[in-house]
């Protein structure tokens, strides 16, 4: 997937543990756990909000557009 997650470098930046954001904004660790590692297919708006809020940053600071592939992903659009 071309998004990449950097939740886990903002708690870290923050001296935050994973499980204590959780409980701030209102969800499960385990929810935490699946969008910080990257799994998640989707984020609620809500979600992203509160974790912006609660730590202080923006949306770009935790999610990140990597480029896939290159040249040979242009030529199949």
């Amino acid at each position: 997937m071309p998004i990449r997650i950097n939740l886990d470098v903002m708690l870290a930046r923050r001296k935050i543990k994973s499980y204590e954001l959780a409980a701030k904004i209102g969800i499960t660790p385990q929810n935490l756990s699946i969008l910080k590692t990257g799994k998640a297919r989707a984020i609620r708006m809500e979600t992203l909000a509160a974790i912006c809020r609660h730590l202080q940053c923006q949306p770009a600071d935790i999610l990140e557009y990597i480029e896939e592939g290159g040249e040979e992903d242009e030529e199949k659009d």
